[in-house]
């Protein structure tokens, strides 16, 4: 019997170098900076760490960058070539949508390739998050895959997990998050004075909220440890991982924290840029598997 196919859009921030050993179909979202007054477009197709720390360093000298969700064409195309080659059965993920429409034009775009390629079955799954979160579940899809599962089985794992995903979030400048209509302008306002962490999390239906506040990244780190006691990785299979935005020192020392409390080194990773573009540089985020579900 011939594997599915585990397709995914850049949001998922996955290494490059991870997108080739597991053979996962990537479709690069783009994003736009503009320096000197000269707008430029790129691929979230970065291939090397130190271009994730070059973007966000252009982001703190006040460039500019803008992103825009894969639109149809690219969506049909993508698809198009994977019917073309043959492939049949496709597990897709794409970014929450409580953040963006990307799922309903992943599901248009899949249905019309149906129409060419009749042999061609899509499903989409909703990751209710973004980054990591989204990663994770290409994770579990790749590990399903390879161990013989079929579509409609992985999908019907892989569409549990989202709501165990627990997150803290946190955020250097809730600006970033603002302007790209992912928190409201109070929220900016109140989260970025006088030195204020703005702690988020997703909600069930995968948007972002600002769930508390504090003063330094020290108590965020102690905000992210007493949200674990209150629901605990699990022990089977335990997934935890660490995402920052440019800030590595922060990320380990949360990581080492983590690691010492529940004897589990997460996985550290940096954000990419289309995600990255609405984080702003400076954040650090943690995902865990519980077997509670997340709450609003």
């Amino acid at each position: 019997m011939s594997k599915f196919i585990v397709s995914t859009d850049s949001t998922a921030d996955l290494y490059a170098d991870y997108v080739r050993a597991h053979d996962v179909r990537l479709a690069p979202l783009s994003f736009t900076m503009e320096k000197d007054g000269v707008v430029r477009e790129y691929l979230d197709a970065f291939t090397d760490y130190a271009q994730y720390v070059d973007f966000f360093v252009q982001l703190r000298n006040k460039v500019s960058a803008r992103t825009s969700m894969l639109n149809y064409e690219s969506h049909y195309s993508h698809f198009e070539k994977i019917a073309k080659d043959g492939g049949a059965d496709v597990l897709h993920f794409t970014i929450s949508s409580g953040l963006a429409s990307t799922i309903y034009v992943a599901r248009q775009a899949a249905e019309d390739v149906k129409k060419q390629y009749p042999a061609f079955r899509l499903k989409v799954v909703d990751s209710l998050a973004a980054t990591i979160g989204q990663g994770e579940l290409v994770y579990e899809a790749v590990r399903l895959r390879d161990a013989g599962k079929t579509l409609d089985e992985a999908y019907a794992i892989v569409t549990d997990l989202p709501l165990h995903f627990q997150y803290v979030i946190a955020a250097n400048d809730l600006f970033y998050l603002q302007r790209g209509g992912r928190v409201s302008a109070a929220s900016a306002i109140v989260g970025s004075a006088l030195g204020v962490k703005p702690v988020l999390s997703f909600t069930q239906d995968g948007k972002l909220s600002v769930i508390d506040k504090v003063r330094g990244m020290k108590r965020v780190f102690a905000y992210a440890l007493e949200k674990m006691e209150k629901f605990p990785p699990v022990e089977e299979g335990r997934v935890i991982h660490v995402v920052h935005t440019d800030a590595e020192k922060d990320a380990d020392e949360l990581a080492a924290m983590i690691e010492a409390r529940w004897g589990t080194r997460p996985e550290v990773s940096i954000m990419g840029p289309v995600i990255g573009t609405h984080v702003g540089p400076g954040a650090v985020a943690v995902l865990w598997k519980s077997k509670e579900i997340r709450c609003d």
